[in-house]
């Protein structure tokens, strides 16, 4: 098999686990997590940069039998940054084509393309907080579709006007899903709800279900 063969059927996994969707609109609903190791960015306020590196090498067959041995119907493929490997491609496919309902979490620096149109994306556009501003990818807003789900991640009132800016430039309200979540232990939630409801925004506010559970413990 050519390294090109083996790029498409293998991928380095940090972790894969069941618990409870802790963001999206899937919030609260049990899943199956597939971390993919390693990402592009350094975002500063970024809680999996246990995800960076190590990890474990196995096929794509190998990461759809373990998520089926759950008995869940949900599964998020995550990172890091999932779209890193170019085997997550085949990854989100055979899992759909499992009749599981798939979801994709990316941070929105990576090209959409080739896509199963069956995967419902959760894409980050990327606040000045974030200190990867930059590295927002515009032309994916082009690929998303109205199941689709656009997060922007709150530290302060600049990062909130920026997301404002953009909502209204892209006429994404009218596009997606639009999800503003505070960084955690940073931002005040009851200063950014009060933002949304002020401006009579049309977004979703989310918390992270999952750190109110269990904490910054990763994986949980």
């Amino acid at each position: 098999m050519s390294v090109a063969e083996v790029s498409r059927t293998r991928l380095r996994i940090t972790e894969i686990f069941h618990s409870l969707q802790g963001e999206s609109l899937n919030v609260g609903l049990p899943t199956v997590f597939v971390r993919l190791t390693g990402c592009p960015l350094r975002c500063a306020w970024c809680d999996t940069a246990y995800a960076f590196g190590g990890g474990s090498w196995m096929d794509v067959n190998q990461v759809v039998e373990r998520v089926a041995g759950f008995r869940t119907a949900h599964v998020t493929v995550t990172g890091g940054e999932p779209l890193a490997q170019r085997a997550c491609l085949s990854l989100l496919t055979e899992l759909c084509d499992r009749g599981l309902r798939v979801s994709l979490e990316t941070s929105g620096a990576v090209a959409l393309s080739g896509i199963d149109p069956r995967v419902e994306i959760v894409m980050d556009l990327k606040a000045p907080g974030s200190g990867e501003q930059g590295r927002n990818r515009w032309e994916n807003l082009r690929e998303l579709r109205r199941k689709d789900q656009i997060k922007f991640v709150i530290a302060h009132r600049q990062d909130y006007d920026w997301a404002v800016e953009q909502m209204q430039e892209h006429g994404l309200a009218e596009r997606v899903h639009l999800l503003f979540s505070p960084v955690f232990e940073q931002m005040d939630p009851a200063e950014l709800a009060a933002w949304i409801l002020e401006d009579r925004l049309p977004v979703r506010f989310q918390l992270q279900l999952h750190k109110t559970l269990w904490g910054d413990r990763p994986g949980r």
